[in-house]
């Protein structure tokens, strides 16, 4: 199967900047898509960022200007730039990769396992 590893989480004060990676590897025949989303505590997960083949770009409202999405597409990896960073933005926050496995077969998804990120003074 597909497998996606995050790295880039930590702890990080208010107005600061932090980079999340995900890197997807298996049985990948192409990639449809590639996203982030986050969970805070006692929160339901909540969408931020969505890179299509394509290369176009979609954010949820309540982050666009701040974060940014890209994508290398040769390492099937994909980035979550954060810039100024709130409290509010404290989550844990998985990779999720829309993935079509063989050439004859249906897409599935797959989810890294999740990164914490923690902005507090």
């Amino acid at each position: 199967q597909v497998q996606l590893v995050e790295s880039g989480g930590g702890l990080v004060e208010p107005g600061e900047s932090l980079t999340l990676s995900c890197a997807a590897s298996g049985k990948i025949f192409k990639i449809v898509d590639m996203g982030w989303y986050r969970q805070a505590p006692g929160n339901q997960r909540e969408w931020l960022a969505t890179i299509r083949n394509s290369g176009e770009e979609d954010y949820r409202a309540s982050v666009e200007g701040r974060f940014t999405i890209s994508r290398i597409n040769a390492n099937n990896t994909v980035y979550l730039q954060m810039n100024n960073l709130i409290p509010e933005d404290t989550a844990v926050y998985n990779c999720r990769a829309v993935v079509k496995t063989e050439m004859y077969t249906g897409i599935d998804e797959f989810w890294g396992q999740g990164t914490q990120v923690t902005v507090s003074s």
